[in-house]
C-alpha cells in the first residue's frame, strides 16, 4: 500500500509538472514562449522546421505528464516525457556540464530518471490503469519495445539536427 501511495505521490506531482513545461512550449502558459517562441529557440539549435517539432515536442510533454498524472497508459506517457528529456540533455544541456546552476542535465535528468522509473513500476493502485484494468502497456515486452522506440525515435532526431548553429543566452533558458 505504502509503495502505491509513493508511486501517486511521484506519478501526479512529476505529471503535473512536466504538463505544466509542455503548456509552456504548446500555448505560451506559465511563461512560456509559446508554438512561434519555442519553434524559434528549436531552430537556433538546427531542429527544422521548429514550430512543428515545438508542438512535438510540447505534446509529448503536456500528453505525456497529463497520462501520468491521472495514470493512464503509464509506460506509454513516461516514454513521452523520456525521449523529450533524452534530447533536450543532448542537445542543449550536455555541453553546460551536469548541474542547473550552469545550465546543465541536472534538470532534464531528473525528470528522465522519473520518467524511466515510472516506465518500470506502471502506475500503480491509485490509477486509471488500475480502474480500467489496462495491463498491455506494462507487459514486459511492450515495456521493452517503448524503451526501444524511445531510443531510437530519440536518435533519428538528433540525427537530423543540423549543427554548428549560434545560440543565444536568452534562447538558452526555453528549454
Amino acid at each position: 500500500m505504502l509503495v502505491d501511495i509513493g508511486i501517486l505521490l511521484v506519478r501526479v506531482l512529476f505529471g503535473v509538472a512536466i504538463a505544466a513545461h509542455g503548456a509552456q512550449k504548446l500555448f505560451g502558459w506559465f511563461g512560456g514562449y509559446g508554438l512561434k517562441g519555442t519553434g524559434g529557440f528549436l531552430e537556433t539549435l538546427g531542429f527544422r522546421p521548429g514550430v512543428m517539432l515545438a508542438a512535438m515536442t510540447g505534446l509529448s510533454e503536456f500528453v505525456g505528464g497529463l497520462l501520468l498524472t491521472v495514470g493512464l497508459l503509464t509506460p506509454l506517457g513516461a516514454a513521452m516525457v523520456l525521449g523529450t528529456m533524452i534530447v533536450a540533455m543532448v542537445s542543449v544541456h550536455l555541453k553546460n556540464g551536469f548541474f542547473a546552476a550552469s545550465n546543465g542535465i541536472e534538470m532534464p535528468f531528473l525528470y528522465a530518471a522519473a520518467a524511466l522509473g515510472l516506465v518500470f513500476t506502471g502506475a500503480g493502485a491509485y490509477s486509471l490503469d488500475n480502474v480500467l484494468d489496462v495491463t498491455f502497456f506494462s507487459a514486459p515486452y511492450i515495456v521493452g519495445t517503448l524503451l526501444v522506440l524511445t531510443i531510437v525515435s530519440t536518435g533519428i532526431i538528433l540525427g537530423l539536427r543540423t549543427h554548428d548553429q549560434p545560440q543565444t543566452a536568452a534562447a538558452q533558458r526555453v528549454n
